[in-house]
């Protein structure tokens, strides 16, 4: 039992360092040290490798861009030339009226005109039967067919009696015009005629109209409404025609009323904040 305690109190000495493998204070390294480094500086690469490596990169490098620079003047062998005006390399580009675009033919003859198409075209639609034949309005000499005509705020009172196509219009005024006084233009002229036009009576009756309310475009308007219920009074089979042509149509299109804490019908007081 002594002999076994022994064994095992006993620790390995170190190994003694001679004076020759320490050098200077410091020791030197094993052969299997040595051999290891001198392994990894063979591996390295040098300074010479690392130069001469530099240098072939930078020699392609200046090739690629020379030969990109002798590609492009190779290109561009001509050299370009600002216009002294902007748009005078451009090619003219005008077709002209009556000639086709792509041939440069004429869209139409010469003895052909498309103005004159139109024309015919109008003629055709004015050629439409605009008077009513079959009208049968008694014009004994007491006959009186009075209605009343309405086109927003105004308002007109019609009588047609038997004549010779006069219109004596009254106004504010209280004194009798013509129509040509009334309404000097001639398109109001126009549509105040349309009536008595489409039925044909227009030399055979006189319109007495009275005037009241609205402006001159909508009191011509209302006479004109004022005239075609006149017809009807005359004559009730024309109404399915002045209906089509639009003439018993009331407009009754009128200003909307201002509302109390509005500025205008509808338009509010600006919001202000402050």
């Amino acid at each position: 039992m002594a002999e076994s305690n022994d064994n095992v109190n006993e620790t390995p000495e170190p190994e003694e360092i001679s004076s020759e493998d320490v050098v200077g204070g410091q020791e030197t390294p094993s052969p299997d040290a040595l051999d290891r480094e001198q392994a990894i500086v063979n591996e390295s690469p040098g300074e010479s490798e690392i130069i001469a490596a530099e240098e072939t990169s930078l020699t392609n490098a200046a090739e690629s861009a020379e030969d990109d620079e002798l590609e492009y003047i190779e290109e561009d062998e001509t050299p370009r030339v600002k216009p002294a005006i902007p748009g005078m390399d451009l090619e003219v580009n005008i077709v002209r009226e009556g000639e086709d675009v792509l041939g440069g033919r004429p869209r139409y003859s010469e003895d052909e005109d498309p103005d004159a198409e139109e024309s015919e075209e109008t003629e055709t639609e004015e050629e439409l039967p605009q008077t009513i034949a079959d009208a049968s309005i008694d014009l004994a000499a007491g006959a009186r067919y009075r209605a009343t005509g309405k086109r927003k705020t105004a308002v007109a009172r019609v009588t047609l009696k038997p004549g010779t196509g006069e219109y004596h219009i009254t106004g504010v005024a209280k004194r009798a015009k013509s129509l040509e006084e009334f309404f000097p233009r001639h398109t109001l002229q126009r549509t105040i005629r349309q009536p008595l036009e489409t039925v044909g009576y227009e030399d055979r009756m006189d319109v007495i109209a009275t005037m009241h309310g609205g402006g001159v475009s909508a009191q011509a308007g209302a006479l004109r409404h004022g005239i075609s219920r006149a017809l009807l009074e005359a004559d009730p089979n024309l109404r399915s025609e002045l209906k089509r042509r639009g003439f018993l149509t009331r407009d009754a299109r009128v200003k909307e009323r201002k509302k109390a804490g509005l500025k205008k019908a509808r338009k509010r007081p600006q919001f202000s904040k402050r």
